[in-house]
């Protein structure tokens, strides 16, 4: 995901006090904040406080931001950061769960490998749900089936895919902002892609 253009501006309009580089900063990362939050803890409420907790600490560092980085990806290295101290403490998973979650995969060759332009995509993707009410239904439920199937996947396989998959960061990103090599976010995102598939086509069996 490219960095808009003029938040290198925005940074400095930080560092001088201008209010309204808050706003702009709002509108710009707000929403994509609070659903990266959310990944690490157990309620809306507890990521609203990580988010608020999050540019409390970008206002108190914006005079160390040295521009190495991109802004976007400071500003989320610090997201995560708080967010971890809040929720992996709070984050428990069972033997059970962990079994359930990891015990099948969709098969690798269904898939693009990774030298495709679109690497990890369905070679075949599944058919559009039809215009109907109840295709809208089980549209809104596959939905369901794959955030719930994310929230149960370990922690960093979650973190992968959340910032790869749902909020559009690119690989480097994503090593940069988690501070692990290429070849293991790619492991990581693989097999929390491979889990969420699963968990999806065991719901489309079921509701077939």
């Amino acid at each position: 995901m490219l960095e808009p253009v003029g938040t290198a501006a925005l940074a400095d309009q930080l560092r001088n006090g201008d209010p309204e580089a808050f706003s702009k900063l709002l509108d710009l990362y707000g929403a994509s904040m609070q659903r990266v939050a959310r990944g690490y803890v157990s309620s809306s409420e507890l990521a609203e406080d990580v988010v608020q907790e999050t540019w409390i600490a970008v206002f108190k560092g914006i005079d160390k931001f040295e521009g190495r980085a991109s802004l976007r990806t400071w500003i989320f290295t610090i997201l995560i950061n708080v967010a971890k101290k809040h929720g992996l403490a709070e984050r428990r998973y069972t033997d059970t769960a962990v079994r359930v979650m990891t015990g099948g995969t969709v098969d690798p060759d269904r898939f693009r490998d990774a030298g495709d332009p679109l690497p990890g995509h369905w070679k075949e993707p599944p058919a559009p749900f039809p215009d109907t009410p109840e295709g809208s239904l089980l549209g809104g439920e596959l939905t369901q089936v794959a955030t719930a199937g994310l929230q149960r996947l370990p922690a960093r396989q979650r973190e992968v895919v959340t910032l790869r998959d749902v909020q559009g960061f690119s690989s480097q990103e994503v090593c940069q902002l988690l501070d692990i090599s290429a070849a293991n976010q790619r492991v990581l995102l693989h097999r929390g892609r491979a889990v969420v598939r699963q968990e999806l086509e065991n719901y489309l069996g079921t509701t077939a």
